[in-house]
C-alpha cells in the first residue's frame, strides 16, 4: 500500500494553513482577539432565528439566497444580479480566486491566452488579511505581496507605477479597506484611481467598512472589473451564522455562481441576515458605541505610553512600551484578557486589540496600568 504521504498532493504538503485567533478555554476571559462585535444581535434577529427552528430544518435552504439578495439589492440600489451570497465573506474571496485565477501549470499550458500577463497571480498588500496567500497557494496560484508604507498607508498609484513591485496586469488583486491589521482607512478617490489602473479583477474587501468614514461600494457598480466584499460578521454580530457577499458586475457575479457550492449558505443564516437588514437602526447605534469606545481606548492607551495607530475598524493596532509585544500578549493573558499578536516582522512589535464594551476596555486599561507599575 502507498505511504500516507504519497496519497496527499505535493502542493498540500507545502501549504501553511490560516491561523485563526485563539478560542478561549478558560472561563471569564475578556476576548479581544478576533474582532467580533461585543454586542449581541438585535432582539428581532434572535426572534426570527428562533421562530425558524422548526420543521424547515429538514429542507434545503434557498440555493441562491434569493430573498436576501433582493433585500441587499434594495439597500444598495442595484439589481439582485449584482450580488452573490457566500458562507461568510471568506467563501466569496475563495470563489474569486477559483473563478478568475489560473493555477500556475494551467497558466503555462493554456491554449486560450488571457488578456493580461499575470493570469496565474493573486496580488495583495502586506501586512493585510493573512487568508489571501492561503487562498492563492491552495489554488496553486502565484502570489505578489506588496509591502505597505511603514505607517501602513498605501502608496499612491503614481508611487506604485514608479516602483517595481506592484503589478497592474495580474488576474486578481485584493485590497482590504479599511485594512487589517493596520486599521487604516483608504479614501474612495484613491481606490478609484487604483481600480482604473488595474487590468484584472480587483476585490475591495470591506469587512470593517461600517466603522469607517466612507465606503467604496459605488466603484463595484461603476467599474466592470471591481468587486466589493461585505460581511454580516464584524458589524452585525453574526459570526456564528457565516454570511457574506460580493457586489459587482452581473457578468462577474454569474461566473462566480458557476463555481459556488450548491446550497452554500445555511437557511438560518439567510433568515438572520434578512432580519438584520430590517433593523439597521439598532446596529447603527452599536457602530456609534464601538467607535466612541475605540476613541476612548486609543486615548487611554496613548496616555500609558502606547503608540496607537489611527483606526477606522473595530480594533486598534498598538505598539506597547517597556516590553516586547509578545510579552504583553502573555502578561495580558495572565490577567484573563486575550488580544492578538502576529509574528510577521512588519507587525511583530504591535498588538491588535478588538474594541469591546466600555467595561471590557476599562478592564484592559486597568490591567495595563497594573503591568506598568
Amino acid at each position: 500500500m502507498a505511504s500516507r504521504n504519497s496519497l496527499i498532493r505535493p502542493l498540500v504538503h507545502k501549504l501553511h494553513a490560516y491561523v485563526p485567533g485563539e478560542q478561549p478555554k478558560i472561563k471569564d476571559l475578556i476576548k479581544l482577539n478576533t474582532n467580533e462585535n461585543p454586542y449581541p444581535p438585535s432582539p428581532k434577529v434572535l426572534a426570527a432565528v428562533k421562530a425558524a427552528v422548526d420543521g424547515r430544518l429538514r429542507l434545503y435552504p434557498n440555493p441562491t439566497a434569493e430573498n436576501l439578495r433582493a433585500k441587499l439589492a434594495k439597500l444598495h440600489r442595484c439589481s439582485p444580479d449584482n450580488i452573490i451570497i457566500g458562507n461568510g465573506s471568506d467563501e466569496v474571496l475563495a470563489l474569486a480566486v477559483r473563478t478568475f485565477v489560473e493555477p500556475v501549470a494551467a497558466d503555462v499550458n493554456r491554449r486560450t491566452p488571457r488578456a493580461f500577463t499575470g493570469a496565474a497571480t493573486v496580488q495583495y498588500c502586506t501586512p493585510s488579511y493573512s487568508l489571501y496567500p492561503v487562498l492563492a497557494e491552495t489554488h496553486g496560484a502565484a502570489t505578489n505581496a506588496v509591502v505597505l508604507n511603514p505607517d501602513f498607508t498605501m502608496p499612491s498609484v503614481a508611487e506604485l507605477k514608479r516602483g517595481k513591485q506592484w503589478d497592474f496586469n495580474v488576474a486578481l488583486t485584493f485590497v482590504t479597506t479599511p485594512n487589517a491589521p493596520g486599521g487604516r482607512g483608504y479614501a474612495t478617490s484613491d481606490l478609484e484611481k487604483l481600480c482604473r489602473a488595474q487590468k484584472g479583477v480587483i476585490v475591495l474587501d470591506e469587512a470593517y467598512v461600517d466603522f469607517a468614514r466612507e465606503n467604496a461600494l459605488k466603484l463595484a457598480l461603476k467599474h466592470p472589473h471591481v468587486l466589493v466584499a461585505r460581511t454580516f460578521s464584524k458589524a452585525y454580530s453574526l459570526c456564528f451564522q457565516r454570511v457574506g457577499y460580493f457586489v459587482g458586475h452581473p457578468e462577474l457575479i454569474a461566473a462566480l455562481h458557476k463555481m459556488r457550492d450548491s446550497y452554500n449558505v445555511n437557511g438560518l443564516g439567510q433568515i438572520a441576515a434578512e432580519a438584520t437588514l430590517g433593523d439597521l437602526g439598532f446596529y447603527r447605534a452599536n457602530f456609534r458605541a464601538i467607535i466612541a469606545t475605540r476613541k476612548q481606548l486609543s486615548r487611554d492607551l496613548t496616555k500609558l505610553g502606547f503608540r496607537v495607530l489611527p483606526s477606522e475598524t473595530n480594533f486598534i493596532l498598538a505598539q506597547p512600551p517597556l516590553f516586547p509585544a509578545k510579552e504583553w500578549l502573555q502578561k495580558l493573558r495572565d490577567r484573563k484578557i486575550l488580544v492578538r499578536w502576529f509574528s510577521a516582522p512588519e507587525v511583530s512589535s504591535y498588538l491588535r486589540i478588538t474594541i469591546g464594551t466600555p467595561a471590557e476596555a476599562a478592564a484592559l486599561v486597568k490591567a495595563v496600568e497594573n503591568i506598568l507599575r
